[in-house]
Parts: structure tokens; C-alpha cells; sequence
């Protein structure tokens, strides 16, 4: 009987004792760590869709009619200034030039006979005058027939790269038909969009401004290896979008970049006594973003804050927070909007510099 009861006090214990440690263990788990946002002075670099151009870019188009006779080049060809690229079939010019010519030299002899019987009185210096106008016109269709036999060949403004030739030889073409396009690819041009309040900043915070070397992100994730400049924004803002144009210039030895090609602006945006807080502290729903702000009972509380610099591990927040507001730093997604914690407070030193080596 002794026995008995000493193994039922036995279990008490165990039980008591278990109890106890799951207790300890609950309140162990129910503490949480909070902290405050800090400001400092950083940078964060902001990309920007971008649409690439040459810096030259035009249609080559027929400014005669006639059948296509030769093609020259091929498409994705480096030409030179002045090369030949097409020629239509002169013979139709040839022949008006021929004509124009002939009309030349008559006019010429009418003119020669007009002024010698002029000095002889025999006929008014009137006819010489009309003579004399009838070359100069004769002269000027002679010159025109040269420019028409001129424009059967089709030759490149400028130095660069053949586009898709879309006629093929016999083809009959009309004037003004498109022959191809020929794009100058030594330097590109990179447009990109830019909000009302950045261009505002942009233009007048001279020591806070982004940067006017900006990178280039690639399709493909990678960054041209060469920097490019803000050169140009734009007059007028977009009144659907409220954005304005900017436009950086970029080298392109390589001929890496093209005509029509995409990539990412990336521009760095110094900040002065920026608020940042931790990256893992946030939540989003429906797009928006929000922290657990902790009050002196220890009650949670969602708040919605804007966003508008992101850095390795960091967010940069522009409003819904304040300095003051103790934030949730860790079991973000163990609480609810309501519930009533016991937490502990870091200071904002710890974490920064914690995240800091975990970016280097």
C-alpha cells in the first residue's frame, strides 16, 4: 500500500513537473522582440523600364518608281556613308536625260543665231532675250533629268546597319515604297519614364539628386559593362500617366545594343536622414505594405506604411511610420492585428548592423 501511494506521488511530480516546463515554455514562446525604424544617410538604386534607340534611326524609301535591278547589301550589314545599296532600273532616266540634252544643245544654236542676228539688227534684242531664257530652261531640265537618274540609286546617308530588306529584285516599286531601315548603333539612346515628384526632386534638390551616370540592365539580367549619362528630359509630361521623359546617352562598341531593344535604368538616389527599417518586419496584402506597430500595453497594431527605396535587407519608408513606433521585429507571422504581447526591445544599432554584414 505504501508503495502504491509512493507511485502516485511519483507521477504527481512528473505531471507537476511537466506542467511547469510547458508553462515556462509557452511564456518562453510568447515573448517577442520590437524595435524602431532609424534614420540614416544612404543610397538606393532605382530602376526604371527603359525602350533603347539609336541614336539614328530612318527609312530608306524609293523616291523614284521602276523595277528593282540590283540589291547591293544584305540584311544585318554594316555600310559605310554613301554606299550603294539598291539600284532601280535607270533606263526610262537615262533616256529623259538624253532628251534633256538635246534640248540643251538646240537651245544653245537658237541662241548662238539669235544673238548674231541681233548684232546685225535684223532682229529685235527681244529675241535674243527669249533665246537666251529658253537655254536656261533647257539647263534646268537637264539638271532635273540628273537628279531623277540620280535617285535610281539608293545610297546610305550615314554609316550603319542594314534592317530586313522586305523587296526582292524585279520587284516594282513605287515612289516613296519603304527599301529598308538603317539604324546608327555607335551610341544608344535609353528613354525612361520618371514620376511628377522624382523630376521635381531631380531638378531641384542640386546636393540630394540621383546621379547622372546611370547603369544599364540588360534583358537578361546583366548590366552593360559600359556607364551612360542623362543627357535630355523632355518638355511635357504625360498627361495619362503624369510621367516625364528622360533620356540617357550610352557608348555601344560592341554593338551589343539595338534599335527597339528593352533593359532597366539604374539610377542611384542619394538619402538624407532616411527612415529605413528591416525588410523582414513587413507584410503585404493587395499590394500594400504593412508593420506590426507594438503600443505601451503591448497591443499589436497593422499599419499600412509607403515605400519608396529598397537596399539589400532594407526598405526605405516615406510615411505611415514614425520614429517613435516600436515595430515588430521578429514572429511577424505568429501575431494578429489585436493581440496582446510581452516583448522585449532592441535597440536599432543591433539589427542594422547585423543586416549590414549579411549584405557584405
Amino acid at each position: 500500500m505504501k508503495r502504491i501511494v509512493v507511485f502516485k506521488g511519483l507521477i504527481a511530480l512528473i505531471c507537476l513537473s511537466s506542467c511547469t516546463s510547458k508553462k515556462e515554455e509557452k511564456q518562453e514562446e510568447s515573448k517577442f522582440t520590437v524595435t524602431n525604424a532609424i534614420r540614416i544617410d544612404t543610397s538606393f538604386t532605382k530602376q526604371y523600364v527603359s525602350q533603347i534607340k539609336s541614336v539614328r534611326n530612318i527609312e530608306i524609301r524609293s523616291q523614284e518608281k521602276g523595277f528593282l535591278q540590283n540589291i547591293y547589301v544584305d540584311e544585318g550589314q554594316s555600310v559605310k556613308s554613301g554606299q550603294l545599296l539598291f539600284k532601280i532600273m535607270p533606263k526610262v532616266y537615262e533616256a529623259e536625260l538624253l532628251k534633256a540634252q538635246a534640248e540643251y544643245k538646240s537651245a544653245e544654236i537658237e541662241l548662238q543665231n539669235a544673238k548674231t542676228l541681233a548684232d546685225k539688227n535684223i532682229v529685235s534684242k527681244n529675241e535674243q532675250s527669249v533665246a537666251q531664257a529658253k537655254l536656261e530652261q533647257a539647263k534646268a531640265e537637264v539638271s532635273l533629268a540628273k537628279l531623277h537618274l540620280s535617285f535610281t540609286e539608293i545610297r546610305a546617308p550615314f554609316d550603319g546597319t542594314i534592317d530586313r530588306i522586305p523587296l526582292k529584285l524585279g520587284s516594282l516599286i513605287d515612289e516613296g515604297e519603304l527599301m529598308t531601315n538603317l539604324s546608327d548603333n555607335t551610341q544608344m539612346f535609353a528613354y525612361f519614364n520618371v514620376s511628377e515628384p522624382e523630376y521635381l526632386e531631380y531638378q531641384t534638390n542640386i546636393k540630394g539628386r540621383a546621379e547622372n551616370n546611370v547603369s544599364l540592365l540588360l534583358a537578361n539580367n546583366r548590366p552593360l559593362p559600359y556607364k551612360g549619362k542623362v543627357e535630355i528630359i523632355e518638355s511635357e509630361f504625360n498627361n495619362e500617366t503624369g510621367n516625364i521623359a528622360f533620356r540617357a546617352k550610352f557608348p555601344n562598341p560592341d554593338k551589343l545594343l539595338k534599335n527597339g531593344e528593352t533593359g532597366e535604368v539604374q539610377m542611384v538616389v542619394p538619402l538624407h536622414q532616411a527612415l529605413v527599417i528591416p525588410q523582414k518586419v513587413t507584410y503585404e496584402i493587395q499590394d500594400k505594405i504593412y508593420v506590426f506597430v507594438v503600443d505601451g500595453r503591448g497591443v499589436v497594431h497593422s499599419k499600412n506604411i509607403t515605400i519608396t527605396g529598397e537596399m539589400p535587407d532594407l526598405y526605405v519608408v516615406s510615411s505611415g511610420l514614425g520614429d517613435n513606433d516600436k515595430i515588430l521585429l521578429e514572429g511577424v507571422q505568429k501575431v494578429r492585428d489585436g493581440d496582446k504581447i510581452k516583448f522585449g526591445y532592441t535597440a536599432p544599432k543591433e539589427w542594422i548592423s547585423s543586416l549590414r554584414l549579411k549584405a557584405e
